[in-house]
């Protein structure tokens, strides 16, 4: 009677506070039904860019963007070889009923509904083959001591439903079980509390990433080659000596 009293007077005793439920913005939704592959056959190369694109993911580190801030599409040619040479790739599909971003004349049906309506889909598991490309992931190593884990994402409209984290926890398994140990996230300062919370943290070696920027626009260019990366025009160091600093 006294904890009835105390809860309807709007005081709760500590003891009993962690009974309580947790408010509406604290329940995180669930993930729809899902199935997480890591063979690299499952992957259809133009869903992949389709799916970067929604994202707004761009493999560059200096992306050219439209006028909307969105990056230009990755290129299909350097994406079938990056899938080819990723150590380990992880997919997530589910069916295209839960993903609100594709309309009803975009969905790619199974070819399961019946009489009695799509219940025959509904219970059929989610395979590749009847699901819609929602999340991806992937690693490059050497197969040996080192491995870094690289585009991971997730369908907008999915979310905040744990499922980077499922993609991250089955790219970890794989390399840990290979004996690959020396693992590194390549993340933005906004990623960083996802993959903080995937169990990455600062090296213990203090050391970053540094990536290779040195452009036309800062050096002269002389004898030596320029190529076009995203927005930037990057130097090739020349053969017949060092770059000038």
């Amino acid at each position: 009677m006294a904890v009835a009293a105390a809860v309807n007077g709007g005081y709760l005793p500590s003891k009993f506070r962690r009974f309580t439920q947790p408010t509406v913005s604290q329940i995180r939704p669930t993930p729809p039904p899902l199935f997480i592959s890591t063979n690299p056959n499952d992957i259809n190369p133009i869903h992949l860019r389709d799916l970067y694109s929604v994202c707004n993911h761009s493999c560059h580190r200096f992306p050219k963007l439209n006028s909307e801030g969105r990056v230009e599409p990755v290129d299909i040619d350097k994406l079938r070889k990056a899938l080819l040479h990723s150590y380990v790739v992880a997919s997530v599909f589910t069916r295209p009923e839960f993903v609100p971003d594709l309309t009803p004349e975009n969905i790619s049906g199974s070819g399961l509904t019946g009489i009695g309506g799509d219940w025959i889909g509904k219970v059929v598991p989610v395979t590749p083959g009847n699901g819609e490309l929602v999340g991806f992931g992937r690693a490059v190593s050497d197969s040996g001591l080192t491995a870094a884990i690289y585009d991971v994402m997730v369908i907008p409209s999915l979310r905040r439903r744990g499922i980077g984290r499922k993609i991250v926890q089955r790219i970890l398994r794989i390399l840990v079980n290979r004996d690959i140990y020396d693992i590194a996230a390549l993340c933005s300062d906004q990623q960083k509390p996802f993959f903080g919370a995937c169990g990455f943290g600062d090296d213990v070696l203090v050391s970053t990433t540094m990536m290779y920027t040195r452009s036309a626009s800062t050096h002269s260019v002389d004898e030596q080659m320029v190529k076009c990366a995203g927005r930037k025009l990057l130097l090739v160091p020349s053969l017949r000596g060092n770059l000038k600093i």
